[in-house]
């Protein structure tokens, strides 16, 4: 379910920026508006994001082998945050280097209306792609704030798409005021302003992404209500006495991995053992889907 929604939301975002970015580039030609060559650039960074997002998805698939004995579930991880490098470096500095480019030397506007009717469609497209995002990341959000999902999603795609729809609609309304109050004032000034206020705009979401990513692709744990779950369900098994300890780790978006030392009674055989793992894996899974690769070690109270 996770992956299948972070596709449709991925190629929904795919097939809106690549309009956009070609809507942009013909607008920028006709107008020379360096808002618009901003956003443009920034629509040709979004489209090749959401291609790195998809060969993620490609490479997770991958069977396990002896050099990946855990899959490749985290190449997901990886490609997110690549795409997080690629919103700073080419939309975030490009954008703000055309801001302080124009601010320093204004040139007035072409055909200025072209730009407004060319944002203003890309708005309706951006509004598309970002409710698909917003749909589809709905079931794994929960009651959780849009805030919180983001900061504590192990699914990357889905937030990257969110986030990156937010900063295209916020950028295209930077863009829409800085042309208009250039056209209205007459000052090319304010052109520029918009154009740094964009780039000012993708690095903050850039590094917001690479601090969520790289924590996802060094390896991030279970939820506290799945740490709670996995208690729970290895507690309530008949034959264990207790939870010693464990620990967990994401694999990948869909797949975690679970270690823990769990206490039985002194003196049961080894079959009856046996039995009682085989039994607590299965209330673990059934707990929490997502704990795939379970590892349970029998032990004893001592103290």
């Amino acid at each position: 379910m996770s992956s299948e929604g972070s596709t449709k939301a991925i190629l929904a975002a795919l097939t809106a920026n690549a309009g956009i970015a070609a809507a942009k580039f013909v607008g920028f030609a006709i107008t020379g508006s360096s808002s618009m060559l901003a956003e443009a650039v920034h629509s040709v960074a979004d489209t090749s994001n959401q291609g790195l997002l998809l060969l993620g998805q490609r490479s997770a698939r991958k069977k396990a082998d002896r050099l990946h004995p855990f899959g490749y579930g985290r190449s997901r991880y990886f490609y997110s945050f690549v795409v997080a490098l690629v919103i700073f470096s080419l939309g975030s500095v490009f954008a703000i280097y055309e801001g302080v480019e124009k601010l320093l030397h204004p040139h007035e506007l072409e055909s200025p209306i072209v730009a407004v009717v060319i944002l203003l469609v890309a708005i309706a497209l951006e509004g598309y792609s970002f409710t698909t995002a917003m749909r589809e990341s709905r079931p794994l959000k929960g009651r959780a704030s849009w805030w919180r999902f983001i900061r504590t999603s192990r699914n990357p795609e889905l937030p990257v798409v969110l986030l990156e729809d937010t900063g295209a609609l916020l950028g295209l309304l930077f863009a829409l005021v800085g042309v208009g109050l250039a056209t209205l004032t007459g000052d090319a000034v304010w052109d520029g302003a918009g154009t740094l206020a964009i780039g000012v705009l993708l690095g903050a979401i850039a590094i917001l992404l690479i601090v969520e990513m790289q924590s996802l692709l060094i390896g991030e744990g279970a939820t506290p209500d799945q740490e709670r779950a996995i208690v729970d369900a290895l507690s309530g098994q008949d034959g264990v006495e207790r939870v010693i300890h464990f620990k967990t780790q994401y694999l990948g978006p869909e797949e975690m991995l679970l270690a823990a030392k769990i206490a039985i009674p002194p003196g049961v055989d080894a079959a009856t053992v046996a039995a009682t793992i085989d039994a607590a894996e299965a209330r673990v899974r059934e707990a929490v889907p997502v704990a795939r690769v379970v590892y349970l070690e029998p032990d004893i109270l001592r103290g």
